[in-house]
């Protein structure tokens, strides 16, 4: 090394590399497969920002995007069954972020000193993880890191650092590690896991009854009829006489809210939330999926319309603006379905008061178990993440009742056709956005500005070589 040149984190073979891939796949399926190993979504991280490491710009990326499709395919399975061969395109996007991180990543780490690559990297990390899961038209956030936390206790992380916080604290570590000598890395790093093992698969206590609390309580089911949404509710309420609020799943009806149903809560003095489609003359033939309130004199007292529709889907157009139902309660917001995915809908809602949010969801029974417990891994980590309670009715399983530190006090089963789901939920007293909210958009503009910058350092290396 000449003298003066900075000392730069250093490469790997082609055999430390590929070691380091099966274990960062091997991780990540063992974390969203097994609530139990939700910790091992470190090492993924771990291995993650080591495979940056890779002998040359080429064994990033190419090999990243074979990694990317080795960890979406087999998770996200169901895509197949959406789509058909058109699946293969949408995990190779999905891929296409992973090898875009490790040749960004891989630069920085070629052309800088290695404490500002190891600082550099998690900012890299965020800002595109973000991008891909709150900011493009195909934006998805199903398998970030973070979601790996959302089993009790862990889920704690969620309320200091948020989903992405998470991520971004899980590379710094890793970028920390790679620094340290070997041994000190070894030790430092077994003990970061067993720490999170142990936070991971603490027992946690069953959340006692909130007394005051409005209790809600909906009926899981698909495609019912006009006359089984009133039987549906029949059975509801004689199951819980002291209901308050009724939820009905997303897309309840494919219409406007029938007079019947109506009827049904002006005779029995009751509040349902459910699903149906608005018409407006203004935006005719065209609709918008929406969340209607119907009062206890039969009539629409809220409405919310989605604000994020699912791609490829006739699922109407976007909401125009996001509200918050002034209930007797307190403030509540609403948002369907795919919308609790995607902090920047609930962030809003939190912004404007929301101290409870309700989610009636549309998961259907074909689209497989493992879809639906996928999906029922944003609930517990929105909760954690404000502190607000959730109560989340699907179609079809699972349905969940979520106190405001994420714990679920009723989860409903899959498929659970009928199955009802009840619980006192009392509203959140304060209400905070995490602090990754505040991260997100610096790590944005710093991996925008390295996207820029490090190709043209890279060419211009090359240049004086």
């Amino acid at each position: 090394m000449a003298s003066g040149e900075p000392v730069r984190i250093p490469l790997l073979s082609y055999g430390q590399a590929a070691l380091f891939g099966l274990g960062a796949a091997a991780a990540f399926h063992l974390a969203f497969t097994f609530p139990w190993a939700g910790f091992l979504i470190a090492v993924y991280v771990f291995c993650l920002f080591n495979l940056a490491r890779a002998p040359s710009l080429r064994m990033a990326f190419y090999p990243g995007i074979g990694l990317g499709l080795l960890l979406f395919a087999p998770q996200l399975w169901f895509f197949w069954g959406l789509f058909g061969p058109f699946a293969f395109l949408l995990w190779t996007i999905l891929a296409l972020w992973i090898g875009g991180f490790l040749i960004l990543a891989r630069l920085c780490i070629g052309l800088c000193r290695r404490e500002l690559a190891a600082a550099l990297v998690p900012c890299l990390w965020t800002g595109l993880e973000y991008v891909k899961s709150e900011l493009y038209y195909l934006k998805f956030s199903w398998l970030a890191p973070g979601y790996a936390f959302s089993h009790e206790p862990a889920r704690v992380l969620m309320g200091l650092w948020g989903m992405y916080g998470v991520g971004f604290m899980l590379m710094l570590l890793s970028g920390a590690l790679v620094l340290l000598p070997r041994r000190a890395a070894a030790v430092s790093g077994g003990l970061a896991l067993a720490l999170l093992g142990l936070l991971g698969n603490l027992p946690s206590g069953s959340p006692a009854a909130e007394r005051g609390a409005p209790l809600i309580a909906g009926v899981q089911f698909e495609h019912p009829g006009e006359s089984e949404v009133t039987e549906l509710l029949d059975r509801a309420l004689e199951a819980h006489p002291r209901a308050d609020v009724l939820v009905l799943s997303e897309y309840t009806f494919h219409g406007p809210v029938p007079e019947t149903v109506r009827r049904w809560c002006r005779e029995h003095g009751r509040y349902l939330v459910l699903g149906a489609v608005d018409r407006p003359a203004e935006i005719a033939p065209e609709f918008r999926n929406t969340a209607f309130v119907i009062g206890p004199d039969g009539k629409e007292i809220f409405k919310q319309a989605k604000s994020v529709p699912i791609q490829f889907f006739a699922d109407g157009l976007p909401a125009e603006r996001q509200e918050v139902w002034d209930s007797p309660w307190g403030k509540i917001g609403i948002c369907i379905c795919y919308d609790l995915g995607y902090a920047r809908v609930t962030d809003e809602l939190i912004r404007k008061g929301a101290r409870l949010l309700i989610v009636p969801t549309m998961d259907t029974a074909r689209w497989g178990a493992h879809e639906h417990e996928l999906h029922a891994r944003v609930g517990p980590v929105r909760a954690a993440e404000y502190g607000v309670p959730i109560f989340r009715l699907a179609s079809s399983g699972i349905s969940q009742a979520i106190r405001s530190d994420g714990t679920v006090a009723v989860r409903g089963a899959y498929p659970g056709q009928g199955e009802i789901v009840a619980c006192r939920l009392g509203l959140a007293d304060e209400t905070s956005l995490p602090a990754d909210r505040y991260l997100a958009w610096p790590a944005v503009f710093i991996a925008a500005g390295c996207l820029l910058v490090l190709p043209w350092l890279r060419i211009r290396q090359r240049g004086r070589g």
